[in-house]
């Protein structure tokens, strides 16, 4: 595949004429930042930045900022196709439907294009990548990844020089507003999830969030700039927090841990050369010590690992209309002083299809909890299962003591050792009538 060569000269004395799709929170703020910051926002990226065209679906909706100014288009897509546009803003969101084609159209059209989708670029961030930089445009997308913080230029930029070893974090600031809750108040997760709806702190359907599909979509993005390959939403493997109860939250607390829905990829080199990456979304123990520990509330944090600068923290506001509308105009600024370069760090023919890989030998500590009937025996069998996978126990605890009859908590922590053997215990124990539930498994992160 021929790459056209992504250099392109800038008339840094017109503006930089923006057509805007979506007028939601994030669109009205960035109206708003672009108002109220004009003449820094100028300086700094040469050149004005001028809204032209704005779109959304319903044009009667007061959102408070001024769009008159602006010219309406009904049908978005067709924003990609004036002549008075120089880049193609899109804050609508999906991963398929207008989003996509709208995608589609400004760069079949040469136009730079600007995204928080994290959807559309975890299922089609290959596909646009490779024609952007066939039309020799640009396709920007740091609002997508954990809204305010830059993350993806810091990756893209600043850690440019490095190779990344791993890269985790707290990618979700929903999931991490009702965990720190639970930790705060002693309230089971039903209960801080209403709380949190009614605050506005999650969703009517909050499915993405609670159940990792968010981060895994984010966490997707991160692999693909930090260790050069593919973008590969499929192979992330997701588990949420709706299991988590009030009584992990309490263990974990004692055992010097609190619990954090963590994305975390990394690559494996074989002798031959051939590399298998790691994308997982899990609820983790991570310990107090930890600098992601004390990322609570709706915070989200990006920790990076790279060969020579150490590791790196990428720490603040996930979401909202403000530090996302600063993530977009920041690429805004970018493209008006001609800045160009590839998506994902190399060109999209470079990126490399590596194979999934599967976590089984890697060796940690884990914390399994089982929700069991109060019977005599029950522990037994537990500890049975451990002995015949040869998974090592550190702690166990009972958690309570229900009526006869009734169910209880058993906790326990093992000793570090292969994750597949806690996967081998899991399985002897799948068909037990002792278990009232799933046993709920999380990886204890490494300080």
């Amino acid at each position: 595949m021929t790459r056209v060569e992504m250099t392109r000269t800038t008339d840094v004395t017109q503006p930089l004429r923006i057509a805007l799709a979506g007028l939601g929170t994030v669109g009205a703020g960035v109206i708003r930042l672009l108002e109220s910051n004009a003449e820094l926002v100028t300086a700094r990226a040469g050149r004005p930045l001028q809204i032209v065209a704005v779109s959304a679906r319903d044009r009667s909706r007061d959102r408070g900022v001024d769009l008159t100014p602006y010219d309406w288009v009904d049908d978005m897509t067709e924003m990609a196709a004036r002549d008075d546009v120089d880049v193609v803003v899109e804050l609508v969101g999906g991963s398929d439907g207008p989003a996509l084609a709208l995608a589609r159209n400004a760069t079949g059209h040469g136009k730079a294009f600007v995204t928080a989708n994290k959807a559309m670029i975890a299922h089609h961030g290959l596909e646009l990548a490779a024609a952007a930089e066939s039309a020799g445009t640009s396709l920007k997308f740091e609002a997508a990844v954990a809204g305010g913080i830059p993350v993806v230029k810091g990756l893209r930029e600043g850690a440019a020089a490095n190779a990344i070893e791993k890269i985790y974090g707290i990618l979700n600031g929903t999931a991490n507003y009702i965990l720190s809750t639970m930790e705060d108040s002693g309230a089971d997760f039903g209960a801080t999830l209403k709380d949190a709806q009614e605050l506005g702190y999650a969703e009517a359907d909050p499915t993405f969030d609670i159940e990792g599909v968010d981060a895994a979509h984010k966490l997707a993005i991160l692999a693909a700039i930090a260790f050069g390959s593919r973008v590969n939403f499929d192979a992330v493997q997701c588990e949420g927090i709706s299991r988590v109860r009030a009584a992990d939250i309490a263990q974990a607390d004692a055992l010097g841990y609190v619990i954090r829905l963590i994305g975390m990829a990394d690559v494996e080199t074989a002798q031959d050369g051939a590399r298998a990456l790691l994308q997982e979304v899990k609820p983790c123990l991570v310990p107090k010590g930890h600098p992601l520990a004390n990322v609570t509330g709706a915070t989200n944090a990006v920790v990076a690992e790279g060969n020579f600068s150490g590791r790196l923290l990428f720490q603040g506001a996930g979401a909202g209309d403000g530090p996302t509308a600063s993530a977009v105009v920041a690429d805004l600024i970018d493209i008006a002083r001609g800045e160009t370069g590839a998506p994902f760090s190399v060109p999209s023919d470079s990126l490399e299809a590596v194979q999934p890989a599967h976590s089984g030998h890697r060796i940690g500590q884990t914390y399994l909890r089982f929700a069991v009937t109060d019977k005599p025996g029950v522990l037994a069998e537990i500890t049975a299962a451990m002995r015949d996978a040869e998974v090592s126990i550190e702690s166990l605890i009972q958690q309570g003591r229900a009526n006869h009859g009734g169910e209880v908590l058993v906790a326990m922590v093992t000793h570090h050792g292969p994750e597949s053997g806690v996967s081998k215990a899991i399985e002897l124990l799948r068909d037990s009538a002792s278990l009232t539930a799933p046993p709920l498994v999380m990886r204890i992160l490494e300080d």
